[in-house]
């Protein structure tokens, strides 16, 4: 069969941005998730082991995103061997940086690189959509598309799943901070009202408009009027200390755009250059340091490939 295992990474994503609620994200290049996949002669998929999640994640292969993703996968091959993992953590699950998404995709990305590449991208995306399902309670794309595709992506529809990758500004950065502590998406979701007035609908439409068209035409000016969520963020500001005081001193500092990267508490911020990213990550680390203990800063460049092998 080949080369027997293979050593693999897939990057952190930041899902929404601003007005594109469930609907858009970008893949950033830090934080990674680790994982290395073996081949074995006794069927089945095994866990065995996983490091850096503080013992919160299941090995129970039919809890865990990595390993549901893969039977769904093995279920449409025809084989007598067996799957084993080794997962190493380095962003911990309710980050809002897309850990869950991560394993989905990092393990069926891996098993199609030893089994030959007999899946394209585009079924690869299924296993990983059924393997994210097990974590977020439905079908949501927007950490699993820019995960397994790269860079900025929109998802149009998903019955049928209209994915669309984007360009954007290849300047670009990104600063995450995460401060130390889980947000559970299913919570979240809870706080988001069910029914908008009319204006504000109108008013996040022409936000996802103006914030596609930015990215597309490298308008920075335009990416900065549009970063403005009026559905998730307004609800979800609450659940993070000092929100609004942070996201004020990334956007006095130079930020083309600040918001809730997922369901929180990270919290990211787009700039032109990577100077201008430290200066920024280190003035959201300053005032999240007066409400939360600890805090982790990223800053990195739009992440353009998705996962890679590195052994």
């Amino acid at each position: 069969m080949g080369q027997k295992s293979i050593k693999v990474t897939a990057p952190a994503t930041v899902s929404n941005c601003g007005p594109g609620f469930d609907i858009m994200g970008f893949a950033i290049n830090t934080p990674v998730e680790e994982m290395i996949v073996r081949l074995t002669n006794k069927p089945g998929i095994r866990i065995s082991k996983i490091v850096g999640d503080k013992n919160k994640l299941p090995l129970d292969v039919k809890k865990n995103t990595a390993t549901v993703a893969l039977h769904h996968m093995l279920a449409r091959v025809e084989s007598k061997f067996g799957v084993e993992l080794e997962i190493k953590k380095k962003m911990i699950s309710g980050s809002g940086l897309g850990s869950s998404a991560a394993s989905a995709v990092a393990a069926p990305f891996a098993l199609n690189e030893l089994l030959g590449k007999p899946f394209t991208k585009k079924e690869l995306m299924e296993f990983a959509l059924l393997g994210e399902e097990v974590a977020s309670g439905s079908i949501h794309a927007d950490n699993v598309a820019p995960c397994l595709l790269g860079g900025f992506v929109l998802i149009r529809g998903y019955n049928p799943l209209d994915i669309i990758p984007l360009a954007a500004p290849k300047d670009m950065f990104c600063t995450i901070l995460h401060p130390q502590f889980e947000i559970k998406t299913s919570e979240a979701r809870k706080l988001i009202r069910k029914n908008f007035y009319l204006h504000d609908v109108i008013t996040q439409t022409g936000n996802v408009a103006g914030l596609v068209t930015g990215l597309l035409k490298n308008n920075y000016e335009l990416i900065k009027r549009s970063l403005h969520d009026l559905i998730a963020e307004p609800a979800r500001a609450t659940l993070i200390p000092g929100f609004y005081e942070i996201k004020e001193a990334a956007l006095s500092h130079g930020s083309i755009g600040c918001s809730i990267s997922g369901s929180g508490p990270a919290i990211f911020a787009l700039s032109k250059s990577q100077e201008e990213g430290i200066a920024i990550g280190r003035a959201m680390k300053k005032v999240s340091s007066k409400y939360t203990k600890e805090n982790i800063v990223h800053v990195s460049p739009i992440n353009r490939v998705g996962p890679r092998i590195i052994g």
